[in-house]
């Protein structure tokens, strides 16, 4: 690329480079700010090496290489797909780039959605973090066993609920003791976990999904959410009976007799709850 530019006694105004973000991310760093430098007209010319290096999505190309780039005065070159923006006639060979791109991206997203859904029916975990109370298998990949500090928390969530705490209780229990809560528990054994909500104590919602969670009973939960798209990293909820569930795949925290008892003092508080309009 360098090369090109000295070929041609350009000088090159910066570099923008995101390694290990792939071309179909819009929100890669480098890619924003180059956006944000052309916008201000620090430069004349945008160079890529291929045009899916900018982007592989044909919306994009249309926004940036047809649309705003002309009005900025940024002109677009691509190396090896010898695309200029500044030969109208080539255009149409841009949009067909781009839409192929785009099929690529299209068809790489359902086969890696097949991959994970075979993987997920065999019960295997498919997730960056494990649930809370497991730990990844170092020497089986896809597969949990019980983290004996974090599995000792649930135990005793469960306990304390069948002796007729409230969730509400359970969590401020918790909190007395200065137990970490799951998203705290695997900032403090030092996982990159982020999150948007920044809730660094027990709370009713934790308490009620770990004591709703077949997963502690050895059970693989998973496909509980759905991308809507390949373009958004938005989830949405998928009903019950589409969720990937598969028996007895990891060692349990929570024995069945203990399950099932719980599960029937949930329902039995649930339909109080409603009969009374305190669904707490």
């Amino acid at each position: 690329m360098k090369n090109y530019c000295t070929e041609r006694r350009w000088k090159i105004y910066d570099i923008y480079c995101d390694e290990d973000y792939a071309g179909a991310d819009r929100n890669r760093p480098q890619f924003k700010r180059l956006i944000k430098d052309a916008e201000n007209r620090c430069f004349d010319i945008v160079l890529c090496k291929t045009l899916s290096r900018f982007t592989r999505e044909i919306e994009l190309v249309e926004k940036y290489i047809h649309g705003l780039f002309p009005l900025w005065g940024i002109r677009f070159i691509s190396v090896v797909d010898n695309a200029d923006s500044n030969d109208l006639k080539s255009k149409k060979a841009r949009q067909i780039s781009g839409l192929i791109n785009e099929w690529y991206l299209e068809d790489m997203s359902e086969n890696i959605k097949s991959v994970l859904t075979d993987r997920r029916k065999m019960g295997k975990h498919i997730g960056s973090f494990a649930l809370y109370g497991y730990e990844k298998d170092k020497n089986e990949r896809g597969k949990l066993i019980p983290d004996p500090s974090a599995a000792k928390t649930v135990k005793l969530i469960y306990k304390l609920y069948l002796e007729g705490y409230s969730m509400t209780k359970i969590a401020n229990k918790l909190n007395e003791k200065n137990i970490p809560c799951p998203s705290e528990y695997k900032k403090v054994k030092g996982e990159k976990y982020t999150t948007s909500k920044s809730c660094r104590r027990w709370r009713y919602p934790a308490i009620s999904q770990i004591l709703r969670n077949e997963m502690y009973i050895g059970n693989m939960v998973q496909g509980k959410y759905r991308s809507v798209s390949y373009k958004t990293k938005i989830n949405r909820p998928v009903p019950r009976d589409k969720w990937l569930i598969v028996e007895n795949t990891h060692e349990p925290i929570i024995d069945k007799d203990t399950w099932n008892k719980v599960q029937t003092l949930l329902g039995s508080h649930s339909r109080r709850a409603e009969s009374t309009g305190d669904l707490r």
